[in-house]
């Protein structure tokens, strides 16, 4: 694969780091972005002049045009936007409130969809280039417990969907990337419980929410080849534009899509007899 220009947001942890340091190792310019300014230096030793730090918090969208814009200055051009910022809302309905609900659509998916909207005239221009939106399991099946967190991500497999459409003719690929459980910070430190938590949910939202946190950092999927996969995806001539990671993000699909039809198959003579 030809020397790539990648925007990778989020890249403190996790895929997002883990995808960072893949392209570097091959070859490719990282542009990654990080909140704090700590973070920096640590993030430019990984590759030296292949991993470029940017500090960016991608809820600031007046901020996102100046990124993209001194990234294109620098490098001439974005091939691959990585949509990975994000963070996971633990809570009921009902425990959830609006500003924390707002907060999390705001982060998992009005920062992707700025970011697309930014990067988009010059692949159009270029007639090439790969948007990689990391989704989740959860973008596909809710969770008790992750109503909020599914909500974001159902939004994100939408719109990613239908801009998949708009731009297949334009050189453009889409995928998204739904991984299951995988070994990184998601269900301890970058998460949020909501602040309000009632004994009413204790088994149901509560159960799977301790259940999530108990297992983090002993999650099955290997952030690595995760992202070795997601470089192999890059470099395909004919991408998906779904990619379930890991057993679990399989199963997941298969149990949902089964669901779906037995619902459809129960229902199917009656609903087609609702035509005039």
């Amino acid at each position: 694969m030809e020397q790539k220009v990648f925007l990778i947001t989020g890249v403190s942890g996790g895929i997002g780091r883990a995808l960072a340091v893949k392209a570097a190792e091959s070859g490719h310019i990282v542009y990654g972005t990080l909140r704090k300014p700590e973070q920096m230096e640590a993030f430019a030793a990984l590759a030296p002049g292949k991993t470029r730090p940017l500090l960016l918090d991608v809820n600031d969208h007046e901020a996102a045009v100046k990124t993209v814009d001194s990234v294109l200055s620098e490098s001439g051009r974005i091939d691959v936007l990585v949509n990975n910022a994000g963070y996971g809302l633990f809570g009921a309905v009902e425990e959830v409130s609006m500003d924390e609900s707002r907060a999390q659509m705001e982060t998992n998916f009005f920062s992707a969809v700025n970011l697309c909207k930014l990067v988009l005239p010059n692949m159009r221009a270029s007639k090439s280039g790969h948007i990689i939106q990391i989704s989740s399991i959860a973008g596909f099946r809710g969770t008790e417990g992750l109503s909020i967190y599914n909500a974001s991500k159902f939004a994100l497999e939408g719109f990613s969907q239908a801009m998949a459409k708009e731009v297949a003719l334009l050189g453009i690929h889409v995928t998204l990337v739904e991984p299951g459980p995988f070994r990184t910070e998601w269900g301890g430190s970058s998460s949020i419980r909501s602040k309000r938590v009632m004994p009413e949910y204790t088994e149901t939202a509560g159960l799977r929410i301790r259940t999530i946190q108990g297992y983090s950092g002993t999650q099955p999927g290997d952030p690595d080849k995760a992202a070795a996969l997601i470089l192999e995806v890059i470099s395909s001539a004919r991408p998906p534009l779904h990619l379930p990671l890991g057993q679990l993000a399989l199963e997941g699909f298969r149990e949902k899509m089964a669901a779906i039809e037995s619902d459809i198959q129960g229902w199917e003579l009656k609903s087609r007899d609702t035509a005039f």
